[in-house]
């Protein structure tokens, strides 16, 4: 299986080395420092493996379910923690997608399913978010699935456009999905940043083939730890996880264990996300004004998250413009939307606290919009 390389990781690998001095695309909340959890790590903690359990810690893996709201329906037996909710949707998708079957995924979104599905050698079906609200369409859907239909992936919040899909839209997939026998796997990186609404039901509790992955890369800004879960119903499904992931990762870093334990502690957890929705959420009306004004971008405001994209005017391609942004005099980031196939949309994100220079981003790219 040869997998091929995504254009969005393909221009971040090409990007890397630049050291912008302002970012307008940051995809995730302000990181902590480590000596924010010094004090509560134990400085005896043996760093071979955590000794009780190929899962996880059943303490990380209690605050993973409660965080997800699903304490009260599911066990720790429930949940694999794995590195980053990437592996969580790599292990479902080399494990649960045949050759030759096919899968469900959506566009914009994230890319990571139709890749392996091309590796693996299944056939994908993309349903396309329409970009006058990036709505999913779910009568698409129904024209799509079908006995061959091994797995729909789905990101929700979606993953770049911000929309949600409330409680009735993800029973109304299920009921799509249950006849077929159809897994349904949705991954909810940017769960709790939601700015209308509440967090909507995981999956893992709405349906016996139903799988949600996460981590606490984005909303909580722990990008570094990777460590993140996979969440099912089906004991087999987590058990095959772990046995797929003997033969890659095998174990999980004790370190990243041992932070994302402390990180997702009740009183921690809701003090941090209490923390990155009020920065997100000042960065996302400083965002909608600049957007609203005189600069000539269009967008729908993402319902949640740290991302969404925003329509560049006629004539501009997304390419020259993150280009010209990246040099000098602007040295910004900004994340083209061909990545995502959408060459008149950017991506922009309003993650990163301070450190991003949100502000003195903004203003470089107005000045690079007039030039362009």
């Amino acid at each position: 299986m040869k997998i091929e390389i995504h254009p969005l990781f393909d221009y971040l690998l090409k990007t890397t080395g630049e050291s912008p001095e302002a970012i307008v695309g940051f995809s995730l909340s302000r990181s902590p420092k480590l000596k924010d959890f010094i004090k509560d790590l134990d400085p005896d903690l043996p760093l071979d493996w955590n000794n009780r359990s190929f899962q996880g810690w059943p303490e990380l893996r209690e605050h993973v379910l409660r965080q997800a709201n699903l304490d009260g329906c599911l066990s720790t037996d429930n949940v694999l923690i794995t590195a980053g909710a990437a592996e969580a949707n790599y292990l479902a998708l080399l494990q649960l997608v045949d050759a030759g079957a096919e899968i469900i995924t959506e566009t914009p979104g994230w890319p990571q399913a139709a890749v392996l599905a091309k590796g693996i050698g299944a056939k994908t079906r993309i349903i396309e978010r329409r970009n006058e609200d990036w709505a999913f369409p779910l009568e698409d859907l129904a024209a799509a699935i079908n006995s061959r239909t091994e797995m729909i992936f789905l990101s929700n919040p979606n993953n770049p456009t911000g929309r949600t899909l409330c409680e009735k839209e993800l029973r109304e997939i299920v009921a799509l999905a249950q006849p077929h026998g159809t897994y349904v796997v949705i991954d909810e990186v940017y769960a709790g940043l939601e700015w209308t609404g509440t967090r909507a039901p995981s999956i893992a509790g709405l349906y016996e083939r139903g799988i949600t992955t996460g981590s606490v890369s984005k909303a909580l800004g722990l990008q570094g730890l990777r460590t993140g879960w996979m969440i099912s119903p089906d004991c087999q499904v987590i058990r095959d996880a772990l046995i797929l992931r003997e033969n890659s990762s095998e174990i999980m870093n004790i370190l990243g264990e041992a932070i994302a334990e402390i990180a997702l502690r009740p009183l921690r957890y809701e003090t941090a996300m209490a923390v990155a929705r009020a920065e997100g959420l000042a960065n996302l009306d400083q965002l909608d004004a600049f957007i609203e004004s005189d600069c000539n971008l269009t967008w729908t405001r993402p319902e949640a998250g740290l991302i969404g994209l925003a329509r560049l005017p006629d004539g501009i391609d997304s390419d020259d413009l993150c280009a010209k942004l990246l040099r000098s005099p602007y040295r910004t980031f900004l994340l083209p939307g061909s990545v995502y196939d959408l060459p008149q949309h950017i991506r922009v994100g309003v993650g990163g606290g301070p450190d991003v220079k949100f502000t003195e981003g903004l203003q470089r790219l107005s000045a690079c919009l007039k030039t362009m």
